[in-house]
């Protein structure tokens, strides 16, 4: 399996050739790769191109490097969404053809805590309503959930009857979401979190901080939701100016 006709970079020849491989189904999902010293006979490089290009798919998200043990393909993504749209995370799972469902941990009114406070400026808030969720595709649990709203702003007694706390909000204020700003941050091993997802240890997570605002440019949710990196991939378009 020669890859040195190619005029790019030998290490980029290498990414191509792994991510056919793993398509065409020569190396399958939570498959160990060969090791480092077969794989490079095996594609005709040396072993620094051959890790460099694994570095490259470690940040990908193709396969997972684990010390000592070896190199597995991971699974590939279920729910994908462009980061510059404001998808709940109801909408992302029916558009993969999937049921989305949720499982209610806790609701609780709390006094918001100055860092709070100044999330929501300049609306001043008295309490913050605090909802815990697992929401779930085809009743498996997928993200775990996050979210703080203003008291006033969705009833209480009907968040957990409702998938979407964006639909709910409307319906019940009239406060439509139309943006969020969004942090995006890896997250290692968690004990709670981790056994609520169901999620290997060795895995990622994805964590979305968001705070969202209507047109007005009132901010009236803030959630930071944990996502299972191996069925959820978020990208964006970016154009040069």
């Amino acid at each position: 399996m020669s890859i040195k006709i190619d005029s790019r970079q030998l290490y980029l020849r290498v990414i191509d050739q792994i991510k056919r491989d793993i398509e065409n189904g020569t190396y399958k999902t939570k498959q160990k790769l060969p090791s480092e010293f077969q794989l490079s006979k095996l594609l005709g490089v040396s072993r620094a191109t051959l890790r460099e290009a694994l570095r490259v798919l470690e940040e990908e998200n193709i396969v997972t490097r684990r010390h000592g043990v070896g190199t597995f393909v991971n699974p590939k993504p279920i729910f994908s969404s462009g980061i510059e749209q404001l998808n709940s995370v109801t909408y992302m799972i029916e558009q993969s053809g999937k049921t989305p469902g949720s499982r209610f941990l806790s609701t609780e009114l709390l006094e918001p805590t100055e860092d709070e406070r100044l999330k929501f400026s300049p609306k001043e808030i008295c309490s913050l309503v605090k909802i815990e969720r697992v929401r779930t595709a085809d009743n498996d649990p997928v993200v775990f959930c996050i979210d703080k709203v203003p008291e006033g702003l969705v009833p209480i007694d009907l968040i957990n009857k409702k998938d979407s706390l964006f639909k709910l909000m409307e319906d019940f204020s009239g406060k439509r979401i139309s943006y969020a700003v969004t942090y995006i941050e890896p997250v290692s091993y968690h004990d709670r979190i981790y056994e609520i997802l169901k999620c290997d240890p060795e895995q990622s997570l994805l964590l979305l901080k968001q705070m969202h605002y209507t047109d007005e440019d009132e901010p009236v949710l803030y959630s930071v939701n944990y996502f299972r990196s191996d069925l959820f991939s978020f990208h964006v378009l970016r154009k040069r100016l």
